[in-house]
């Protein structure tokens, strides 16, 4: 009778919780002996990538958070919180959104913004009279994303970014993110606003500052957020504001570390990636110190702070799904059971393995892949032995119950080809494709990632090299998997990447076209393909493969349409392509850029450096860079006879494009006519350090040629393999 009563129940409640929206029915909160809604700020606090399991609060001995372990003295921490995903972006949009990432649409961090007009909770709390901001410090987050709707006030600021740089590593300092979150208190006027701050700390790569250096990284990085944290939270102290403040802390997802073989995140759903901490701070400490063991998750945050703060909710609201915590946060009642629900989509997505799905209740905990695991979490909370085959009843009311959630949800699978965009790959030579076949397939006919775990080792392990510029290292270990497994999308970009640095311009671009032969639409494929072309001098192969790229990657499209017509002298195109550039991204200069682009090259060197400057200008609020931008207006004030800002430019160009061959020489030759002649020695010695291609060698015999040194040009280009030159 307790087995069905028990089917019954996790049935009911999946259709209970995913049937329709959750509407606030309660009345107001000063009514029937309940205390008056909360009128001071609400401030969320989200550490990413921060594991439960690791913070003295939840039993960790292996560190100190002194600050965490205070507010969790002041508020009411949940001990099994879970996250809906195991990636930033989908996790924070369920997170302020309400609604699973099969509701709100963002499946993965890579190829998926918020949609616009999604609705979030800083909607209902502007509404509602709150002054709203967020600030965050991480690339995942930024307000191209569209994350940034709704708050009044949406801080991104990272530091310039170019592809050179992994986009993953692109993050602000949390006491960087902190400090402007800090002055946005103090500038407000009244303390009914809502805060959202978000800190990268303790995400990879691992390196906290060095009075942290006894723990382990992650775990020094885990006492660093904690030091970033009391930062904020001594100010709200002092400032007066604490008392009165709705603290919420919590992370978007945790660390593998390498339990169940995964040591960042991502890819897997044990509980070290999806069960996160999560502590509420009520105002005036309301159930201060009490633990509550029954599951929540990150759906739950919308309607808790709403009803919080007496904010009602309808239909037309937010849509969320949750439940109030409130009645547990005061201690006045309980909560319904809930069946909590996480995806991991990255496997399908980036490696054409199995999408793995999971569901978690306060005994056991499903994971629906092609092989199922379900996990008693009362007799083993680390997931190390599944019982599926022992539990068969309780698998299948787990499995079904998920099935009838993700039922219609499907997968987003890549753009069709165009008949016109198939003879234009045909006649690249891309012939029998198929769009998105993947994709089409059942996730039970895909390769299991649990049975992937070596491969995915191997393929960090292969990152990592490539992190460290160990780039022919790094090239091996990716050949190796794809012996292996040639269907890997990611790993061929890795290794076409990785030959880019060695600068074998032929092998990155046969990695790129086993991409595009595979997924026709892969942007990074095909812009990839089209730069690679363009270093080979193929110019009108990189051409046709702009061409297909604009209805993927419209504004890299133009602009890289809009780069080939000024090299080719046909300014009219140029400019079009530039005006098309900057629609398709309006945070993109593209029309000061180009036209500066062809001023420099007509020689007319003061007018060319007064459209850079402006469109370096326009770039300042953009965390992507454009490439050449700097260099072009140094290269035109060098030409000018401003020296001191051209070499500021300069170093600007290589600070954000490392491998930028040209500034270096500009750098040389600007040395040179400021008589630092060591200095410029040195930089042609950086060339051929940073840059031994074929353009590399050649611009330093060039330099030593000029710099009366004919000896050194003549060694230096006796290293171009026989019959190689540049372009």
């Amino acid at each position: 009778m307790m087995m069905g009563r028990r089917l019954v129940v996790v049935l009911a409640a999946a259709a209970l919780l995913f049937g329709g929206v959750w509407v606030y029915l309660n009345g107001p909160r000063s009514g029937g002996g309940r205390p008056a809604a909360a009128n001071g700020p609400v401030i969320f606090i989200s550490i990413d990538t921060l594991r439960a399991d690791r913070l003295p609060a939840y039993g960790s001995t292996r560190i100190r958070t002194p600050q965490i372990d205070k507010l969790a003295a002041d508020g009411v921490l949940f001990e099994n919180a879970y996250a809906h995903s195991p990636q930033t972006l989908p996790s924070h949009t369920s997170i302020l959104s309400g609604e699973l990432p099969f509701h709100h649409g963002v499946r993965d961090n890579i190829g998926f913004n918020v949609k616009p007009g999604q609705r979030f909770l800083q909607h209902a709390l502007k509404e509602a009279g709150f002054t709203t901001a967020a600030f965050v410090s991480s690339y995942v987050l930024r307000k191209q994303t569209g994350f940034n709707q709704g708050f009044d006030t949406f801080d991104d600021e990272l530091p310039p970014a170019s592809p050179e740089r992994p986009l993953g590593r692109v993050q602000r300092g949390g006491e960087a993110t902190m400090t402007a979150a800090v002055r946005w208190i103090d500038a407000q006027s009244s303390a009914r606003y809502f805060l959202f701050t978000h800190i990268y700390e303790p995400h990879t790569p691992y390196e906290p500052p060095a009075r942290f250096a006894k723990a382990e990284p992650y775990d020094g990085e885990v006492e660093y957020a904690d030091e970033i944290v009391g930062k904020l939270l001594d100010h709200l102290r002092a400032k007066r504001l604490y008392d009165a403040a709705t603290i919420v802390l919590f992370s978007d997802h945790g660390e593998g570390l390498g339990d169940h073989g995964e040591e960042e995140h991502g890819i897997f759903l044990y509980r070290e990636t999806t069960h996160v901490p999560l502590i509420v701070k009520l105002p005036g400490s309301v159930g201060a110190g009490r633990r509550v063991a029954v599951p929540v998750q990150h759906l739950d945050l919308v309607p808790t702070v709403l009803d919080v703060v007496d904010v009602r909710l309808t239909a037309e609201g937010t849509g969320t799904r949750g439940r109030s915590l409130v009645p547990v946060l005061e201690g006045t009642g309980e909560i319904p059971d809930a069946n909590i629900y996480s995806e991991s989509l990255a496997p399908r997505y980036h490696f054409g393995w199995s999408e793995l799905y999971a569901l978690s209740d306060s005994r056991y905990r499903l994971i629906r892949a092609p092989e199922d695991e379900l996990y008693d979490l009362a007799q083993d909370t680390k997931e190390l032995t599944s019982i599926a085959s022992e539990r068969p009843q309780v698998r299948s009311a787990m499995r079904s119950a998920i099935d009838g959630m993700i039922a219609g949800a499907g997968l987003t699978a890549p753009s069709a080809v165009s008949d016109a965009d198939r003879q234009k790959l045909a006649a690249l030579g891309y012939v029998g494709t198929q769009s998105g076949s993947a994709l089409q397939l059942p996730g039970d006919q895909l390769p299991n990632p649990k049975d992937k775990v070596d491969v995915l080792r191997m393929y960090r392990s292969a990152g990592r090299l490539a992190a460290e510029r160990k780039y022919a290292e790094a090239a091996v270990l990716f050949r190796r998997l794809l012996q292996s497994d040639p269907g890997m999308t990611d790993v061929w970009l890795q290794l076409a990447e990785a030959h880019n640095r060695l600068a074998q311009t032929n092998e990155a671009l046969a990695a790129y076209k086993e991409v595009i032969a595979r997924d026709p639409k892969n942007p990074a494929a095909l812009t990839g393909a089209t730069a690679a072309l363009l270093r080979a001098g193929r110019i009108d192969e990189a051409k046709a493969h702009a061409e297909l790229t604009v209805g993927v990657a419209p504004a890299i499209a133009h602009e890289t349409l809009a780069r080939i017509a000024v090299q080719q002298g046909d300014h009219a195109t140029a400019r079009r392509h530039a005006q098309l550039a900057q629609q398709a991204d309006p945070t993109l200069p593209m029309q000061a850029f180009i036209e500066g682009m062809i001023l420099h090259g007509q020689g007319q060197y003061a007018a060319a450096a007064d459209k850079l400057l402006e469109a370096r200008r326009a770039i300042a609020v953009r965390t992507e860079q454009l490439p050449d931008l700097d260099y072009l207006a140094g290269d035109s004030l060098a030409r000018l006879e401003r020296y001191q800002e051209a070499e500021g430019l300069f170093k600007s160009e290589l600070a954000v494009f490392p491998s930028h061959v040209r500034a270096r020489g500009g750098l040389a030759m600007l040395y040179k006519a400021t008589a630092r002649d060591a200095e410029a020695e040195r930089m042609v010695g950086d060339i051929i350090r940073t840059a031994p291609t074929p353009e590399g060698l050649e611009l330093a015999a060039q330099l030593w040629t000029m710099f009366g040194e004919p000896g050194k040009a003549a060694a230096v280009r006796a290293r171009l393999p026989p019959g190689v030159r540049p372009r």
